[in-house]
C-alpha cells in the first residue's frame, strides 16, 4: 500500500462523483476531503482483512477489487468484484463495527478511503447525505438478494454461463489485467473447482463457449443466453 499525493480540488471532484456524495454542498465536500486519502495498492495486495477496525469507506478509483470470505477449511467465496468508481465497506462505517469482508486488488488499483469519523459525522449534520444512504443501502440489500436467489435456485451450470455472459472478452481470454483462474471463477460461483470444470465441459459440448489454450471464447451466445436461464438447458 502506498499513498498518493492528491490535492484538495482532487479529492472534491473524486467525491462529488460518487453516489454517496453526488448533490453535497461545497462545504460538506471541502470538510469530507480533510479526511480522505488515496491510496494505491499491487496486484494481489490485501485493502483490508475481515474482523479488522474499519478504516472508513472505500472508493475504487481505478482498477478492480475483490470481496471475498474465506470458509472454515480455507474456501474463499468472492462475494463481489468492484471496478472504477464503486464502494465497499459500507456496513461497518454505519454500524461502528468491524469489517465484514476481506478486499484484495485484482490488479494494480488506487483507492479513495474517507474516514469514518467523518462520513458518520456528515449523516448526522446531513439530510441529503442520509437520504442518500438510504437509497445505496437499500440496492445493496436488493443485490444480497438478487445473490442469494441465484445461490438457491440456479445450478451452477446456469450460474457460470451467467458469469461468462457478464465478463468481458479480454477478461475470459485472460489477455487483460484482470485474469480469472478456475479456481478463482468457483469462488465467485460458491462451488469448487472440480465442478466449475464439469460445468464448463457442459457448456463446451452444448456449443455455448470454445475452450482453448485454457481461454474460454463465447462460441453461441443463444445457446449460452438459454443456459443462463435458471429452468434451461
Amino acid at each position: 500500500m502506498k499513498r498518493l499525493p492528491i490535492s484538495t480540488t482532487e479529492k472534491i471532484k473524486a467525491l462529488a462523483r460518487n453516489p454517496y456524495f453526488q448533490g453535497l454542498g461545497g462545504e460538506s465536500l471541502r470538510e469530507l476531503s480533510q479526511n480522505t486519502t488515496l491510496f494505491s495498492f499491487e496486484r494481489g495486495e490485501s485493502l483490508f482483512w475481515e474482523g479488522d477496525p474499519c478504516a472508513g469507506l472505500h472508493i475504487v478509483e481505478r482498477g478492480s477489487v475483490k470481496l471475498f470470505r474465506v470458509s472454515p477449511n480455507g474456501r474463499q467465496h468472492i462475494m463481489r468484484v468492484l471496478d472504477e468508481g464503486e464502494t465497499c465497506n459500507e456496513v461497518p462505517v454505519f454500524d461502528g463495527g468491524l469489517n465484514p469482508v476481506n478486499v484484495e486488488a485484482l490488479e494494480e488499483t488506487s483507492v479513495w478511503i474517507v474516514e469514518t469519523e467523518a462520513v458518520q459525522s456528515l449523516m448526522e449534520k446531513d439530510p441529503l447525505f442520509m437520504q442518500k444512504t438510504i437509497q445505496n443501502l437499500s440496492r445493496m440489500m436488493r443485490h444480497l438478494v438478487k445473490l442469494v436467489s441465484e445461490m438457491a435456485f440456479y445450478q451452477v451450470t446456469h450460474r457460470l454461463a451467467r458469469l461468462i455472459g457478464e465478463l468481458p472478452a479480454e477478461e475470459l481470454a485472460a489477455t487483460g489485467a484482470r485474469r480469472w483462474t478456475q479456481d478463482e471463477i468457483a469462488a465467485r460461483l460458491g462451488t469448487v473447482r472440480e465442478v466449475v470444470a464439469r460445468s464448463l465441459r457442459e457448456l463446451e459440448r452444448s456449443g455455448a463457449i470454445a475452450m482453448e489454450n485454457r481461454q474460454i471464447r463465447v462460441a453461441n451466445p443463444e445457446v449460452l443466453a438459454q443456459w443462463a436461464e435458471p429452468w434451461s438447458g
